[in-house]
């Protein structure tokens, strides 16, 4: 078949912004390399995230790039540009970011002849979303499907093919997380609890989520996997570690990326906040019961192939008030999470382990 000529042959592809946003790129750029194997796309991320692209097409190249220190001046993102156009002969550039930074590569881009597109964040249908009075409540578009727009503005096609980074149902391979546990026993169940998120308007109680570890740790034949970072994080975390039998904490050491994949592909479900954890999971094909608080699915964040009937969230009239969880409860007393009673997690965890007795 003939090549369409105005299809670019190496193409800039950016999104250097925070984990989840950059997890929720990954179904959507694999499926665009695999659907146009005859286009080398270039894809540059914070350094930090680079390790999180496995088993990526043959046609992808991921850059982690420090930004923070290397490239933080606008004359820097500049050299940038150039170092990348001549070692990758790039010829296009897609922004699937949309900040100040993007729109400064956009426009190099332009001024150098290049095609360019960025992506459209629907930022009057999120404030109409949030918004103390006259809400409109109805979902928006998928972060996801903003990405896809992109593409398809390029003129790419483009299927949905990705299945999962180790496949349709595939595992990654025991021997990858073999330091923190053993091989999963036959008729064993593995559960993964992400209770921290960036902003407290999506953080559960602490002390209410200690409750939910208590109660899936009594469950028989169960290991909980309990994933977080940062010191306060440890603290928690190894506290109900040591005080609950068949838990386990992975936020004593950074593991990496390939270590937390690997071993999120062997749960049989997770328990997160709307948070980056979610979106990892998802990668893997991990049903996650997800906790909402001040944000809301309707925003266009939920994880890849999650179900609304796995979703843990309150009907108030005032959610979502917040697209990324970050504004102060104007309440004052953030019920849209302290109203969720911890038995409404723990039976959404056991319709997921026991559909048959649930």
């Amino acid at each position: 078949m003939r090549r369409n000529n105005s299809i670019p042959r190496n193409i800039l592809v950016t999104r250097f912004s925070a984990l989840g946003d950059v997890a929720m790129v990954i179904p959507v750029l694999y499926s665009v390399c695999w659907g146009n194997p005859g286009t080398r796309f270039v894809f540059v991320t914070k350094k930090s995230q680079e390790s999180l692209f496995i088993n990526a097409p043959k046609n992808l190249v991921v850059l982690g790039i420090d930004f923070k220190h290397e490239y933080h001046r606008t004359i820097d993102l500049w050299r940038l540009f150039k170092e990348l156009r001549r070692e990758y002969n790039i010829d296009a550039y897609a922004d699937l970011h949309g900040v100040l930074r993007s729109y400064v590569l956009c426009g190099l881009a332009a001024l150098s002849g290049m095609k360019c597109h960025s992506i459209r964040k629907g930022r009057l249908n999120k404030r109409a979303l949030t918004r103390s009075r006259n809400k409109v409540m109805l979902p928006l578009i998928s972060s996801r499907a903003r990405y896809r727009e992109v593409f398809f503005r390029f003129g790419f096609s483009m299927n949905e093919t990705f299945k999962g980074l180790y496949g349709e149902g595939g595992k990654a391979d025991s021997a990858e997380f073999a330091s923190v546990a053993p091989p999963k026993a036959p008729g064993e169940k593995w559960i993964g609890i992400a209770p921290f998120a960036k902003h407290p308007g999506k953080i559960y109680p602490t002390d209410m989520m200690e409750h939910v570890v208590e109660e899936l740790a009594k469950l028989p034949n169960v290991k909980l996997f309990l994933f977080g970072g940062g010191e306060h994080e440890r603290k928690v975390l190894g506290e109900w570690a040591g005080k609950y039998p068949n838990v386990t904490s992975l936020a004593d050491k950074r593991h990496g990326f390939p270590f937390e994949l690997a071993l999120l592909s062997h749960l049989d479900t997770m328990v997160s906040m709307d948070s980056a954890n979610m979106h990892l999971a998802s990668l893997v094909g991990v049903r996650v019961v997800s906790v909402w608080g001040a944000t809301h699915p309707y925003c266009g964040f939920k994880g890849f192939g999650q179900q609304e009937t796995d979703i843990v969230q309150l009907p108030m009239t005032c959610r979502p008030c917040s697209v990324f969880g970050n504004k102060p409860c104007a309440r004052g007393d953030y019920y849209c999470l302290a109203g969720i009673p911890p038995s409404m997690i723990v039976n959404k965890v056991m319709k997921v382990l026991f559909p048959e007795e649930n």
